[in-house]
């Protein structure tokens, strides 16, 4: 029964994936063969539309092949007329799914930092492309050392990436983990947390430095999978019964809106700090998630 619920809900995900794919692709080339800017600009919320009819699609496959207990806890003042930046701890690709149907349609369409080398996915590369979602190619220290030319250059790409945004609502999503949570990374960073791997800083200020004026707050999302993360093919298959998704909405603090993060030390350990804070909050609330739900 779990093999054929899989394979239903994988059909139905490639159906609403590749019909949604086509719309956006002959739009996106229009949007390429357009001369002005002005006219360009305006195709974009049609795109943004499609994208969210793909993430409501999802949402009715999920509901009729997923037998799911979602137990979701989101304030009222969310709107889809602000700019804000979402965070979340990450444990499995079903993430994305769950923010996407958590999300939807209560905030401006999700766009997560993505790393350079998924714009090869197949599909659903030229997707994010389309849909202006924020590549970023970070460079090592040591590559760096024998590379100094590169300098700067990860984060003058992730400012313009964000420049994009200004122009209509957006929620700028980010793993601040970077990579999904594992026992071996876990062991491998020894992290002064009990459910997260040490968050990383840099991408979120540098998105502040770009559009931190214009952030309305921060979205914090927790998810929390009571009988643990699934893969993203147990989910296919309906073995993920229970899901808790808790969701805050934090103030921004003025003097980390713009700064320096490369060149202020002061100001990257404010910043630095106040990351550090909020992942401790997660901690303590994925602790007290734990506990309630056995």
């Amino acid at each position: 029964m779990a093999l054929l619920t899989g394979v239903i809900a994988s059909i139905l995900l490639a159906l609403n994936t590749l019909f949604c794919s086509v719309i956006l692709f002959s739009l996106t080339l229009i949007k390429l063969l357009l001369p002005f800017p002005s006219a360009r600009k305006a195709l974009n919320p049609i795109l943004v539309t499609v994208a969210s009819g793909w993430i409501y699609g999802n949402s009715a496959w999920m509901h009729l092949t997923q037998r799911m207990d979602w137990q979701v806890n989101m304030p009222d003042s969310l709107s889809r007329d602000g700019w804000y930046f979402v965070i979340c701890n990450h444990q499995s690709w079903v993430d994305i799914l769950i923010l996407q149907h958590t999300l939807n349609g209560r905030v401006p369409f999700l766009k997560f930092f993505l790393k350079q080398e998924l714009i090869k996915v197949p599909i659903m590369g030229a997707a994010w492309w389309a849909l202006d979602f924020p590549f970023m190619k970070r460079y090592s220290k040591a590559y760096l050392e024998k590379h100094p030319e590169k300098r700067g250059q990860d984060v003058e790409t992730t400012r313009k990436a964000c420049e994009k945004f200004r122009d209509m609502p957006t929620s700028v999503m980010n793993f601040l983990e970077g990579t999904r949570m594992s026992a071996a990374k876990y062991q491998r960073q020894q992290p002064p947390f009990q459910h997260l791997l040490k968050p990383k800083a840099g991408g979120m200020a540098f998105a502040m430095n770009a559009m931190g004026d214009q952030f309305k707050s921060v979205v914090d999302v927790t998810i929390h999978y009571p009988d643990g993360a699934p893969t993203f093919w147990e989910f296919l298959q309906g073995k993920m019964t229970r899901c808790v998704v808790h969701i805050d909405e934090k103030d921004i603090p003025a003097a980390l809106r713009s700064g320096d993060y490369e060149n202020d030390d002061d100001y990257r350990q404010q910043f630095q700090h106040w990351v550090q804070s909020l992942w401790q909050d997660k901690d303590q609330l994925l602790t007290e998630l734990a506990a309630k739900h056995t």
